[in-house]
């Protein structure tokens, strides 16, 4: 019996039976070589936001995506200070709310604070929006202090969509990418879960469920 393996009929090119062998070598090797290429294009995008975003946390990096959807952006703003790092305090910032309050990260030293970063155009990040207000709301006499900064909005944009969909958490405009370049967002939503301490406890870029939402925030709660 022919047990003669042979790559699938896909991947061969239709070549003459009496072609020369040598040509159906480096036909079928261009072949599989482009299909290759195909593929890492394809996963360039997984691969840079688990890489570029990781850097300071490779630990996480093979297990942040799993669970969750996440949109890729291209920020406009250049990196300032150094990146956020689990276990390291958070990178602090201050901003105006899209209410026109103004926001300090490190006046919330004591508290448990979710910051997250999305934008209203983003389908993951409007599906996971009510579990994080519904988290708030449970949570919100405890401690907890739930941001959303929207990549690349102004305030009118964020007021227009967070009142129409009742969002009741500060949310904070980042119409020049500043802070998203500060957190180094290559995809949304990105999560960051910082300790009553200021320490980042856990960071994670992608989509929630409910329950997930629910043990990060415990995470941060103690």
């Amino acid at each position: 019996m022919d047990t003669e393996t042979r790559p699938p009929e896909d991947i061969v090119p239709d070549i003459a039976e009496d072609a020369d062998p040598t040509a159906l070598q480096g036909a079928s090797r261009q072949t599989v070589r482009r299909r290759l290429t195909t593929l890492a294009v394809l996963a360039v995008t997984g691969v840079a936001i688990v890489t570029a975003a990781y850097l300071s946390d490779p630990a996480r990096a093979t297990s942040v995506l799993a669970d969750g959807t996440v949109t890729a952006v291209n920020l406009t703003g250049a990196p300032t200070g150094d990146p956020p790092a689990v276990g390291k305090p958070a990178p602090e910032f201050a901003a105006v709310t899209a209410d026109g309050v103004r926001f300090d990260l490190a006046d919330l030293r004591g508290k448990a604070v979710w910051l997250t970063f999305g934008a209203t155009w983003c389908q993951p990040c409007r599906a996971e929006n009510p579990d994080i207000e519904a988290a708030y709301q449970k949570y919100k006499a405890q401690g907890l202090v739930v941001v959303q900064v929207y990549i690349g909005e102004d305030a009118q944009t964020v007021n227009d969509y967070t009142n129409r969909v009742g969002l009741t958490y500060a949310r904070i405009p980042d119409t020049f990418d500043r802070l998203a370049s500060q957190y180094r967002i290559l995809g949304i939503p990105s999560h960051f879960f910082i300790g009553r301490d200021g320490t980042l406890k856990v960071l994670r870029i992608g989509s929630m469920t409910a329950d997930l939402m629910e043990s990060n925030v415990a995470a941060i709660m103690q």
